[in-house]
């Protein structure tokens, strides 16, 4: 006679009844965080969902919503001080660099990207409450993605969203598309506005890889390169000879269906010292998950980054030194603005990688959602190359990063009176007082 089977507690088969097929039961010594109790009288559980990842940011939160072909695309942004001068044609100058259609080698999607303010501001002035924006989707064609609703792109998100979530709007790729950075740009203009009124922080990205196009790392003084530079060509890089080289590399790709990838290189000028914090909050960390949530980002390196491996400690330290003002400068930026995760006042620069656009116009091996080998040929409208609109998202997230950071600063270390000795007042009076008769 076989043996019986022995069964786990009551109580262990009730809570696995609440896990997600594939997670078995969790051991009593797990934590009480990871554990789903079920009392004796069988008491629904509680599922508390805190990851989402809609929200960025801790002081200066913004979470964004929408779908690349459902009814629009916009962002919430909570935290914003008030009595900030805001109107929708300051958003707009933005989303108008990021739109898509606005040259050959971009998406010939036609959109305006107009935006709405709905919620947040009163008379051209910001109110302290969440600003609710919107922009409509009004060229739609989900027609065009019939056949990878059956199939799974090479190297786009299809795939592993129905891994996690069993369902996912086709249409676009839904909040994997570029579209969803809509409302990134959107609340990184706001920041820009912000971070500009009170210390002066202007931020500028450029494309200075396209390819195998390179733009030498001396072609460009970051003490002096303007937002007129960067916009004197459709593909944003500030150098005339290298821009028409990595124009003709994408209008090359562009007619056979194809595409390519590049990096973006970011500075922000005039940051005041001191933000970023240690140890799991560094500046350079923070800037790092902002660019990585990019879509189609692929790395990251600040300063020297990746080739300062090539120096010695003696070759690549930043000396100090006192610049005929008094202040600690240091003589070299490989540190590239920030040291130990906290700004110290010198430029601060890195570069984004971003791989070639996932969906191509050229027949691939892939599989469908039965798990059945097959041939795509996807249609759409695709950017040969992402790097031209991805200019104007790595400056929203580095100013959305160095907004959350302002914030967090003055909350922190300004709150009582500084030691003048060391420190220094993050903005000053006059700029403050440029924001409202009323601030003072």
């Amino acid at each position: 006679m076989a043996a019986p089977v022995s069964q786990p507690p009551v109580s262990a088969r009730a809570s696995t009844r609440f896990l997600p097929r594939g997670i078995g039961a969790l051991p009593e010594s797990a934590p009480t965080s990871l554990r789903l109790s079920v009392g004796r009288r069988r008491r629904a559980a509680s599922l508390e969902v805190k990851a989402s990842g809609n929200v960025f940011g801790n002081y200066f939160q913004v979470a964004t919503y929408g779908e690349s072909h459902g009814g629009g695309v916009g962002c919430v942004i909570s935290g914003c001080p008030p009595r900030i001068p805001l109107t929708e044609a300051d958003m707009q100058v933005e989303l108008d660099r990021r739109r898509p259609g606005q040259s050959r080698i971009t998406t010939p999607r036609k959109e305006t990207d107009t935006c709405k303010i709905l919620s947040g501001t009163h008379d051209g002035m910001t109110t302290g409450t969440p600003i609710h924006v919107f922009v409509p989707n009004t060229d739609q064609r989900g027609g065009d993605y019939s056949e990878m609703s059956k199939a799974y792109r090479p190297s786009h998100a299809d795939a592993t969203y129905d891994f996690k979530y069993g369902v996912r709007a086709v249409q676009g790729g839904g909040r994997s598309s570029a579209r969803e950075t809509i409302g990134r740009v959107a609340a990184g203009a706001l920041a820009k506005k912000i971070l500009k009124l009170k210390s002066g922080v202007e931020i500028l990205a450029f494309v200075s890889k396209v390819h195998q196009v390179v733009l030498p790392e001396d072609a460009v003084d970051y003490e002096t390169v303007t937002l007129e530079h960067i916009e004197s060509n459709i593909v944003r890089c500030p150098d005339p000879e290298y821009a028409e080289k990595m124009i003709a590399a994408i209008d090359t790709v562009r007619v056979r269906g194809d595409s390519i990838g590049g990096v973006v290189t970011c500075i922000a000028r005039n940051v005041p010292r001191g933000l970023g914090s240690p140890v799991f909050d560094k500046l350079e960390a923070e800037l790092a998950k902002a660019m990585l949530s990019l879509p189609a980002s692929k790395g990251f390196e600040i300063g020297s980054g990746f080739a300062g491996t090539d120096f010695t400690g003696s070759e690549h330290n930043d000396e100090f030194y006192m610049d005929e003002a008094g202040n600690v400068r240091t003589r070299t930026n490989r540190s590239g603005g920030v040291q130990g995760g906290i700004s110290n006042g010198e430029i601060i620069y890195f570069k984004v990688a971003f791989k070639p656009t996932a969906t191509i116009g050229k027949k691939q091996n892939t599989v469908s959602r039965e798990h059945e080998d097959v041939e795509l040929l996807a249609r759409g409208r695709h950017d040969p190359c992402v790097v031209p609109r991805a200019v104007p998202m790595v400056e929203s997230m580095a100013a959305l990063v160095l907004m959350d950071q302002l914030m967090a600063h003055i909350a922190q270390c300004e709150m009582f009176p500084l030691n003048l000795a060391l420190q220094e007042p993050i903005g000053s009076a006059s700029s403050a007082s440029e924001l409202s008769p009323n601030l003072s």
